[in-house]
């Protein structure tokens, strides 16, 4: 099926608004409930802790107006996939479609889930294995509803992320409600120059991982209303509305606790529940964070079925899942990322470390082929200059190497972190390799 035919059956069907709940449910995710203590652990000091969480909006807006060029130049529901096979061919589309479908979306689903159905046994336990079943059920529920169509799919999401974005305020109000800590309220006299760059660095990578996410908008250029702009309206909107809430929390945080209570909690929010409402509250927050998976597991659900499709419809040896139901979805895309996802879901509730061990692996693969898409601004530029462009990046070239330089230096942070375990992410693409020379016979 070619993309007039997808777009044909799509029908445009998302709106601005649409895209923005679905950017805000796949960034606004579990890690703001853990990486912010985490932050605060390396840059101490309340305003080392606010400029990193600013300045990671911002490289995440100068990433989203890079993304905002190619999707109204070359829309396509094939999103990054597309790109990249426009840019440098088809086989490093590939190997990165390959890759992502196997690892990189169904290990999001499934690390979610299994988040989920550990908050979810909290409130109503299911016996021994509660966390597992919880999380096989809503995956199963969820990849349904976005099987019976598109309408259903982004229904759900906007109430999701409404109930979500209703749950972060609640933390915000909480923090600005309680009383502060003692020593939240003593002016820092340490002498900032001395901050350690290594450690920011280290809380920018954290940062940065949180606001992750945004890029899966380029999935939805060949089904936004409005083809000129809706990507980039939908992108902005939403980074600007994240950026807002992150900000706010941090800045909740810092008022109950200060950076140094901050950085000693393993649980932030539960803790400031705690002062503020006392242990009943666990049970509120532990919807928060229920409804705040709900939210990414749909989203990635949408977003990864896109780029699995858009895989079937161009290599033969997986032409099975390029199929677009009239309904508005790759059904068969969403069955077999469902089937992998369930997978991954009863190998971590036997081997819980290891399966979290292969999620990390997987940042390499998946920062090689951002820093490849941040390139092809570049290659297509060049390739295709006459190529109508709605929107072009501002300050073209400097926000592109901004954004290139970027990507560059957290794939190697990555690779750092990862150590000899980035093997993994290599093993995965050279199953791809192999499943390439099946195609060529």
């Amino acid at each position: 099926m070619n993309s007039a035919q997808t777009n044909k059956n799509s029908k445009h069907a998302l709106s601005t608004v649409d895209i923005v709940s679905l950017i805000v449910g796949t960034v606004l995710g579990a890690g703001i409930f853990k990486v912010p203590s985490m932050v605060a652990g390396q840059a101490s000091q309340d305003i080392a802790i606010i400029a990193v969480w600013i300045i990671g909006g911002l490289i995440s807006i100068v990433g989203a107006l890079c993304y905002a060029e190619l999707a109204s130049a070359f829309p396509n529901v094939g999103g990054e996939y597309h790109f990249l096979q426009k840019a440098f061919g088809k086989h490093l589309a590939f190997l990165y479609g390959w890759s992502r479908s196997i690892i990189i979306v169904t290990g999001s689903i499934a690390f979610l889930a299994i988040t989920l159905g550990d908050y979810m046994t909290k409130i109503f336990s299911l016996g021994p294995y509660s966390g597992t079943i919880w999380a096989v059920i809503v995956t199963l529920m969820l990849s349904l509803l976005n099987a019976v169509g598109i309408r259903e799919g982004k229904t759900t999401q906007n109430l999701l992320t409404m109930f979500e974005i209703g749950g972060v305020i609640a933390i915000i109000l909480a923090g600005f409600y309680v009383t502060p800590l003692p020593e939240a309220t003593q002016v820092s006299t340490v002498d900032v120059s001395t901050t350690n760059f290594g450690s920011l660095s280290l809380a920018m990578i954290f940062v940065l991982l949180t606001y992750g996410g945004w890029n899966e908008a380029a999935y939805l250029s060949s089904e936004a209303r409005d083809q000129k702009r809706g990507i980039l309206k939908g992108l902005l909107l939403g980074l600007l509305l994240v950026t807002s809430l992150y900000l706010l929390v941090n800045l909740a945080y810092l008022h109950a606790f200060g950076a140094a209570a901050m950085a000693k909690s393993s649980a932030l929010a539960s803790d400031l529940f705690d002062r503020a409402f006392g242990r009943s509250s666990a049970l509120i927050f532990s919807g928060i964070v229920v409804f705040s998976c709900l939210n990414s597991i749909n989203a990635t659900i949408i977003f990864g079925s896109r780029s699995s499709f858009a895989l079937g419809r161009d290599w033969k040896i997986f032409s099975w899942i390029g199929h677009w139901h009239d309904s508005g979805t790759p059904r068969r895309a969403i069955l077999l990322q469902c089937v992998i996802s369930l997978l991954l879901i009863l190998f971590a509730s036997f081997a819980r470390q290891g399966f979290e061990s292969i999620v990390e692996f997987t940042a390499p693969v998946f920062w090689f082929f951002i820093l490849m898409v941040s390139i092809a601004v570049f290659v297509l530029r060049k390739k295709y200059p006459n190529v109508e462009r709605p929107y072009k990046v501002p300050f073209y070239p400097l926000l592109p190497i901004i954004f290139t330089l970027t990507c560059a230096w957290l794939l190697w942070s990555s690779l750092a972190y990862s150590g000899m375990g980035a093997l993994v992410g290599v093993a995965c693409l050279a199953l791809g390799g192999v499943a390439l020379i099946f195609e060529r016979k």
